[in-house]
């Protein structure tokens, strides 16, 4: 064989190579329906999450970011359809503080992204400094358009850039609200159907390199949880329920002996209170319960039991607002007061409501008669149509707080610990800031 013709062959060779490689990266992507998603991460874990369009082996590898350290690897796991094709894997024995980088690895191949997927582990700082710094974005209502199911006229989501600049905002970590998808006619009245709009939901090209980059924490109100205003009478929510843990894998399910998506988690100095808000909601009003006595319970418990800085209590429903109309709390009056009149007995300082829901942002303040303030700091919302509810009779509302466009909210904890400060700030669609609040206690 000539020199030219072995040239030849040699080149043959490694195009063929290129494109069976080429093929192989494709079909990789290919089999990815939503992910990678950083989940919770604490001092020496991280949550990793991916959805697959087909069965598959899904495994993630990480490692110090710029490290030239071989990748440590997760528990190999083959998805399969009784889940909808979803892989949960912990990145674990993290190096508190350190900033890792991740890859998604689907049938042994590297699934390639147009962002970079990184997280940091938490930082131990407790007994050897102050806390530190951070910031957390929040928001409800996140609507995705699917023309074959929405209501006729005009769509109801929009304006998903916003989620771009969600992940622009860079913060350390997202608690969504509730209505995080909107289950419709067709959806929530069989479990495929509940699988396939959280599936929709979370497939948005937009949404994907925020999952990837930022840890994310997640509670629920009706729309992901069933029919419009849904209560415990959902004759399906132990579906949503099994849906909802499968596409959110918080830390932990059922705080205090409760059933549904009640739990917490701590960020440095800060404890965050995740309420379920429909599981035991009850068809009356009169002496009726939006948490039920247990979640109630462990809720008072909880607080009472925090040493945190600032304790954001997270429900789907606005809390504070004395506006007794639509969902609020103020129509369960004397559950309301039952939880405010704790919080004031036992002076527990620092308490936030982050709440959604309302499809308008606002602040709403209340100094109570020992003289300590409760704050509820509705976000809503993301993708979802907004009303000027400006006319609502929320006398706690702080004045000029009401957003009635689509907004999130970024909040940043800062300060030594003897002054320690929260700022929040809200931005429009194409990341325009609106409105900024500085809370005092």
């Amino acid at each position: 064989m000539n020199r030219s013709m072995h040239s030849n062959i040699k080149g043959i060779f490694y195009a063929l190579a290129f494109l069976v490689a080429l093929s192989s990266a494709e079909a990789q992507q290919n089999l990815l329906k939503s992910g990678p998603m950083l989940g919770p991460v604490t001092l020496r874990t991280a949550t990793l999450w991916a959805q697959t369009s087909k069965e598959a082996k899904v495994e993630f590898r990480y490692r110090l970011k710029d490290s030239k350290d071989n990748f440590s690897t997760t528990e190999s796991i083959m998805t399969n359809h009784s889940n909808a094709f979803i892989a949960t894997a912990i990145a674990s024995l993290l190096t508190p503080g350190k900033r890792y980088e991740y890859q998604l690895v689907i049938n042994e191949e590297v699934v390639k992204t147009a962002y970079p997927t990184t997280f940091t582990a938490q930082t131990l700082w407790a007994y050897r400094m102050d806390a530190p710094d951070f910031t957390f974005a929040t928001g409800s209502c996140l609507y995705i358009n699917e023309t074959e199911f929405d209501r006729p006229g005009k769509s109801y989501g929009g304006e998903y850039e916003i989620l771009s600049n969600m992940y622009k905002s860079k913060p350390d970590f997202m608690v969504w609200l509730g209505d995080n998808t909107y289950l419709r006619e067709g959806d929530y009245d069989s479990k495929a159907g509940i699988y396939h709009r959280y599936t929709h939901t979370r497939s948005v090209p937009e949404l994907q390199p925020f999952l990837g980059s930022v840890a994310q924490y997640a509670t629920w109100d009706d729309h992901d949880y069933g029919p419009n205003d849904s209560d415990w009478t959902y004759p399906l929510k132990n579906y949503t329920l099994e849906a909802f843990k499968n596409f959110w894998p918080n830390e932990a399910y059922g705080a205090g002996h409760t059933e549904a998506v009640t739990s917490s988690f701590v960020w440095n100095d800060c404890q965050f209170f995740m309420l379920d808000d429909r599981w035991y909601r009850t068809v009356e009003t009169d002496n009726g319960t939006i948490l039920g006595e247990q979640q109630k319970y462990w809720l008072k418990e909880a607080l009472l039991n925090s040493k945190a800085t600032f304790k954001f209590v997270c429900v789907g429903g606005q809390f504070l607002s004395n506006a007794a109309i639509f969902e609020n709390f103020a129509n369960f009056k004397e559950e309301r007061q039952e939880i405010i009149d704790y919080i004031d007995d036992k002076n527990i300082k620092g308490v936030v409501f982050l709440t959604g829901d309302r499809h308008h942002t606002e602040i709403t303040k209340l100094v109570t008669a020992k003289g300590n303030t409760i704050y509820d700091a509705t976000v809503s919302a993301i993708t979802s149509t907004t009303y000027d509810h400006s006319a609502e009779k929320n006398t706690l509302r702080v004045p000029g707080s009401m957003i009635s466009e689509r907004n999130y909210g970024v909040f940043n904890v800062s300060g030594s610990k003897e002054k320690r400060a929260l700022n929040a700030k809200f931005f429009n669609t194409v990341g325009k800031q609106l409105y900024e609040y500085n809370f005092t206690f």
